[in-house]
């Protein structure tokens, strides 16, 4: 038996596992649903509107277009890593962009706020409204996870 077994086992939970180097390596993700008041205490005004309220950042407003190091781009409102720096790349479209994410760390829905319909993605964990993917990306996906930075937060390794 594993380590993540027996955390499992012991009750544990995610806090625990969390802790460990592999974190994101969980399956089971628990869900966290928490009021608007304690979201609005939580957030700055800006993650509220684009994490509760599916809001867009301005193109191009971003830090995170040009954070080049390694590391993990995590959920600003729960802090589960979404994607790895690995997967970054230079899209010229002004929002972070991913080709890929961890798996089972975001969930997607159709978005038909705009004429055409839309895929539209959100942290597994809190739920939170983090971007857009579309099918014009690079190899080997081909996909473009276009996400809002102020719906991510930056985790160099050490």
């Amino acid at each position: 038996m594993n380590r993540r077994h027996w955390i499992q086992r012991l009750g544990l939970g995610f806090a625990a596992a969390a802790a460990s180097a592999q974190s994101w390596a969980i399956d089971n993700i628990e869900k966290i649903t928490r009021p608007d008041s304690q979201w609005k205490n939580i957030l700055t005004k800006g993650q509220y509107y684009i994490l509760r309220e599916e809001g867009t950042e301005r193109r191009g407003s971003s830090d995170l277009n040009d954070e080049h190091r390694d590391g993990e781009y995590i959920c600003a409102g729960c802090d589960l890593p979404l994607f790895t720096s690995e997967t970054k790349y230079e899209s010229n479209s002004g929002w972070p962009s991913f080709y890929d994410h961890i798996p089972k760390h975001v969930e997607t829905k159709r978005d038909f706020k705009m004429v055409w319909p839309r895929t539209e993605y959100h942290c597994a964990r809190c739920g939170g409204h983090q971007g857009h993917v579309f099918d014009d990306g690079p190899k080997p996906t081909g996909q473009r996870w276009c996400n809002n930075g102020l719906a991510l937060k930056f985790v160099p390794r050490s």
